[in-house]
């Protein structure tokens, strides 16, 4: 049977347990297709398709050659999610446990990481003569740790007020008995690393959930996976800029695939940085261009933000907005706040909507309830950083932030399809 998108997101999310394991991912599928990736510290030279990556961002692009003042049509997303990751002395322990100390990344449902099997992945830092590093990615796809919930005897009022889980106190995985010994952790690391223990220097690593991402229901309408917000949307931009490199257009179609969106976004490689306005400097320069005409070039652009959205949840309907409500596998969902939480406008907002009736495909409205605090995304901070007209667009899910998420087969298509006429039109 042929792959299809929704089968293609389930080996994208597989093979992308970590931010860096995403652009890796990424990275190979645009090598696939035809693009060079560039050197950061080198200087870049006017061609074809290509693309840049830093740590858990990648920023791609297919620069037609000529006016280097041509508008762009950028789709942006992130590539974190909230999850466990390991603290800088992680060895402790309790109770006859040996535990790995973590910190809680991002807004997680805490609940759902109780009693999953989790393993392990990231990248390591390792000695590399007597004065250089490399970096390394690594991932262990065993059940290593768990995080063991409280039996119910002993905690007998949960029925009625609720699971009441401590951030510090409550949510230390164990991964094995017997006492703590400083050192486990960079053992284990080592060894997966194929390195010595000395040698192991840093690292950046997070727990996952074991079970692969796949279709649920009788007729495998729905797909349980971790890391669908945001995973979802960087597949989508990836698939969509490799179905857009060969067509004709007036426009230069990119992506930026961004770190650290659930803390904020303020780091080197985040959409609050500096680095998708160098790269977009140095894509103008490379091509004859100036100031002047990265500046040209913003003013006649459009970035369409890509962000999962809230889809309307069966046994919580009174938490919605009533009068918007949203349908797994009813197509593109527009988001829009008012307080700016998302970017888009009225004009924005229009164009999406025609270029969806130009295809065929439906569009739904998400506006949050006024009484709950709203989420955001990279949108506007995108849109301040470069002055460029944006819009919020997710697909809809339910269970957003837990550890497995929920999303409609269909919908994945209808992505892919209007992301790639975006980056066209």
């Amino acid at each position: 049977m042929p792959v299809t998108p929704a089968d293609d997101l389930l080996a994208f999310i597989d093979a992308a347990p970590t931010p860096f394991h995403a652009v890796a991912e990424a990275a190979g599928r645009l090598r696939a297709a035809g693009f060079a990736e560039m050197d950061p510290a080198a200087r870049w030279q006017p061609g074809g398709p290509a693309f840049v990556a830093q740590a858990g961002s990648l920023i791609a692009w297919a620069a037609p050659e000529g006016d280097p003042a041509r508008p762009m049509r950028l789709i942006a997303a992130h590539t974190d999610s909230p999850n466990l990751r390991i603290k800088p002395r992680p060895d402790i322990g309790a109770a006859g446990f040996r535990q790995l100390d973590v910190e809680p990344y991002g807004g997680l449902l805490m609940n759902s990481w109780l009693d999953r099997d989790l393993g392990l992945a990231g990248r390591v830092v390792v000695r590399s003569g007597s004065r250089d590093l490399a970096t390394r990615l690594f991932r262990d796809d065993r059940p290593l740790l768990r995080v063991p919930q409280l039996a119910i005897h002993l905690d007998r009022e949960i029925s009625e007020r609720g699971l009441l889980l401590n951030r510090q106190q409550h949510l230390t995985p164990v991964w094995g008995l017997g006492p703590a010994s400083d050192g486990d952790f960079v053992s284990w690391l080592a060894e997966v690393s194929g390195v010595g223990s000395g040698d192991v220097l840093g690292w950046d690593a997070m727990c996952h959930d074991t079970l692969p991402a796949g279709f649920i229901g009788a007729n495998e309408e729905l797909i349980s996976a971790p890391r669908l917000d945001n995973l979802c949307s960087c597949f989508g931009a990836v698939s969509a800029l490799i179905a857009a490199v060969d067509a004709s257009a007036e426009v230069l179609p990119a992506i930026a695939l961004l770190d650290h969106e659930e803390v904020g976004s303020g780091s080197a490689t985040g959409a609050d940085s500096v680095l998708l306005r160098s790269v977009l400097e140095r894509l103008v320069s490379a091509r004859g261009g100036d100031s002047e005409d990265l500046i040209r070039s913003c003013a006649a652009s459009m970035c369409l933000s890509a962000d999962m959205a809230h889809g309307t949840h069966p046994n919580y309907p009174d938490r919605h907005e009533p009068n918007h409500r949203i349908a797994l596998g009813g197509g593109p969902v527009i988001k829009t706040n008012l307080n700016q939480r998302y970017s888009t406008d009225g004009e924005t907002g229009a164009r999406f909507r025609l270029l969806c009736d130009r295809m065929g495909v439906p569009v739904q409205e998400y506006s949050h309830r006024n009484d709950l605090p709203c989420g955001s995304t990279i949108g506007p901070i995108v849109s301040a950083r470069l002055g460029i007209p944006t819009l919020d667009v997710g697909m809809a899910q339910l269970s957003m932030h837990s550890i497995r998420e929920l999303m409609a087969s269909a919908d994945v298509a209808m992505m892919v399809e209007v992301f790639a006429a975006w980056l066209t039109t």
